[in-house]
């Protein structure tokens, strides 16, 4: 055994998290563990040991996902933060309504949603990919699916940027977005099926808690991981889409010229730039991972972007190629905590690149912003111009 090689750098400095890249190339030949002591974690950087980490739930503990005592706090009596059985229980219901044959009728509704949103986007010309695009269409979907209304609909968005933000170290973000997350988390605690449209999953959910089937008082935390865990990823990675494709038009029109191609990009596009920066573990032993000790009681951080780049498992692993198809990329997890919502996820991303591949035939993107945050990896504005229609 060894022990843990040790790096000082910050994970969540700002330079580190709008660019991590470099970062994780450094860490990754460091080793597969690396203490962080700035963090006060073990950082899993490689691909082998994120995939065994993530299924063995027994030895890496979803007690403690996030890098502050607040938020697991907060999330207890989530499937996000519980183990087996309670989390068997609580994500049942939470995935009963994102199976995909309980999506089968969805997805029509929004490849028509996506087809008729891209095609007005296009005939502009120009258009903002995040605010017109990354933003306004998985915010739609969700809100019709799970039955928010009014305020809620409204808050969508920064109540989800916030659920996500306050998952950091107890760092200026965090605590600038707690406030708003309260937001959220109050909402949650009070909402009844009264609050939520007719024949919406959110009504579902409160069905199950009445015939017994979760824990009395877990509907509202079931319903926060679908705004929490959800939106602002989903955000990111249809954002990562429309960025990717510019950079790189000869992969976007591989998939123009060959429709067949939609599901390997997406899959391509998270593996090369994951959404996620950060996942929280706790080590319930001493876990021995390639050779190396983790302390029994460690914070572990689970660096998915670093291992999809891993050389040691993908082959020209910096280079953004569509036909590669990297079905096992970590970007969604693995496991028992694999994302629940991935398949809702899959129906936009692809509905997004399908009307893309349809309506668009060329364009041009103006300068990218991204902001430093703690957990989603995400672009804020990205100008899209010189559209020419397909």
């Amino acid at each position: 055994m060894r022990t843990a090689p040790a790096s000082d750098i910050d994970l969540f400095a700002d330079d580190v998290l709008v660019d991590p890249y470099p970062t994780y190339a450094t860490l990754r030949e460091l080793g597969a563990v690396v203490h962080v002591p700035r963090n006060d974690v073990y950082a899993l950087t490689r691909y082998d040991a994120i995939r065994d980490a993530l299924a063995d739930w027994e030895s890496f503990s979803s007690a403690t996902i996030g890098f502050n005592p607040m938020v697991n706090e907060a999330l207890a009596g989530t499937s996000l933060r519980s183990d087996p059985p309670e989390h068997t229980t609580l994500r049942a219901t939470l995935s009963e309504n994102l199976t995909p044959r309980a999506l089968r009728g969805l997805g029509v509704q929004i490849e028509a949603k996506a087809d008729a949103l891209v095609a007005e986007l296009a005939a502009r010309g120009d258009f903002e990919a995040i605010d017109d695009l990354a933003r306004a269409f998985p915010l739609e979907i969700v809100a019709d699916l799970i039955g928010f209304t009014g305020e809620v609909k409204e808050n969508m968005m920064r109540w989800g940027q916030a659920a996500m933000e306050v998952i950091g170290p107890m760092n200026q973000r965090t605590q600038e977005n707690f406030p708003i997350a309260g937001e959220l988390y109050g909402w949650c605690s009070n909402v009844t099926a009264a609050d939520l449209a007719e024949g919406s999953i959110g009504r579902g959910i409160f069905d199950a808690e009445t015939r017994g089937a979760i824990p009395e008082g877990s509907a509202g935390h079931i319903i926060h991981q679908y705004l929490g865990a959800g939106v602002d990823t989903t955000v990111a990675s249809i954002g990562n889409i429309v960025a990717l494709f510019g950079r790189h038009p000869e992969q976007f029109e591989l998939v123009r010229q060959d429709p067949s191609l939609i599901s390997a990009a997406f899959n391509e596009v998270l593996r090369y730039w994951a959404p996620v920066h950060a996942w929280g573990r706790r080590a319930t032993r001493d876990v021995e991972l390639d050779g190396i000790v983790i302390p029994e009681g460690a914070q572990v951080a689970i660096l998915f972007g670093a291992g999809n780049r891993d050389p040691r498992h993908y082959e020209n692993a910096d280079v953004f190629d569509i036909t590669r198809n990297p079905v096992d990329h970590l970007s969604f997890g693995y496991g028992p905590h694999g994302c629940a919502g991935q398949g809702l996820a899959r129906l936009e991303a692809h509905a997004v690149i399908r009307a893309l591949a349809v309506h668009v035939g060329s364009f041009s993107l103006g300068d990218e912003m991204r902001e430093p945050s703690n957990i989603t990896r995400s672009i804020r504005t990205l100008p899209v111009h010189d559209v020419v229609p397909a």
